[in-house]
């Protein structure tokens, strides 16, 4: 008998979360129930907790004992291997269709479904790398701790709402997880902003405190990205698919490292 997923557990739909959106094997430890996948964006930015976390730590501590660039390059493979590189394929894919699908929406569905990379994937990848790495490397450790805490977790609490603005732009059983996303409840985008939003206290305390990073710029600018690559999808494939939530992550992410670096150099 299928199960409702009013009738799941919170805490098996963050389980699910932490299955789907990292490598790592909880998946050994237990199995929720399958539509707890369907609910998995509403708890996204707690896997950033986990994944910023661990930057963070190896930034914190591998700054003391390596020199600070390959700490830095450490911190990302890391995060790389925890995902699976899950949100970077869904970055090459965007890229390859947005950027050889012209405005034709079934073409630029069909190239973010095709398994290979193209030009502007790997393009795009390798300016992204360059970009994020370049921006956590102008910071001080202290500060590159305290960003990625809080970017990790409030780019995905930003990138998740797309469920809420857009349909999905394919069927179901067409998708590449076979699991379509169902759309936030009041209280769901209320967790999902506590989230997002806790992991920013540190920063926008020590920042503003004791340093020239202004809160307005930090929270606004990933949102305006946020915008406008969500009006982008709109013009053009009139929804969402999984790999627009990764993209939408990673270059959200992306302005918000770019706009800490740019206050406190």
């Amino acid at each position: 008998m299928e199960i409702n997923i009013d009738q799941t557990k919170w805490w098996q739909r963050i389980y699910a979360a932490f299955i789907f959106f990292t490598r790592l094997p909880f998946w050994r430890i237990y199995q929720p129930p399958q539509q707890c996948y369907k609910t998995v964006v509403e708890h996204w930015p707690l896997a950033g907790w986990l994944t910023g976390g661990s930057m963070a730590l190896v930034i914190y501590f591998g700054s003391m004992i390596m020199p600070y660039h390959i700490t830095i390059l450490l911190a990302i493979i890391l995060r790389i291997l925890m995902t699976g590189a899950l949100h970077e394929d869904g970055l090459c894919d965007f890229f390859d269709g947005f950027g050889g699908g012209g405005n034709d929406r079934e073409r630029i569905l069909l190239i973010m479904k095709d398994s290979h990379i193209g030009t502007y994937g790997v393009l795009g990848i390798i300016l992204y790398l360059a970009l994020l790495f370049t921006a956590l490397y102008s910071l001080s450790p202290f500060y590159a701790v305290l960003a990625v805490l809080a970017g990790d977790a409030y780019s995905k609490m930003l990138a998740a709402q797309i469920v809420i603005f857009l349909p999905y732009a394919r069927t179901e059983e067409t998708a590449k997880n076979k699991t379509v996303y169902r759309k936030m409840s009041i209280p769901a985008g209320i967790s999902l902003f506590f989230q997002g939003m806790l992991p920013m206290i540190p920063l926008l305390f020590v920042g503003i405190k004791y340093c020239t990073l202004r809160w307005d710029l930090i929270i606004f600018v990933p949102c305006i990205v946020m915008y406008f690559l969500y009006y982008m999808m709109l013009k053009k494939i009139k929804g969402y698919t999984g790999d627009c939530c990764g993209a939408l992550f990673l270059l959200v992410e992306l302005s918000f490292y770019l706009t800490v670096a740019a206050q406190l150099n």
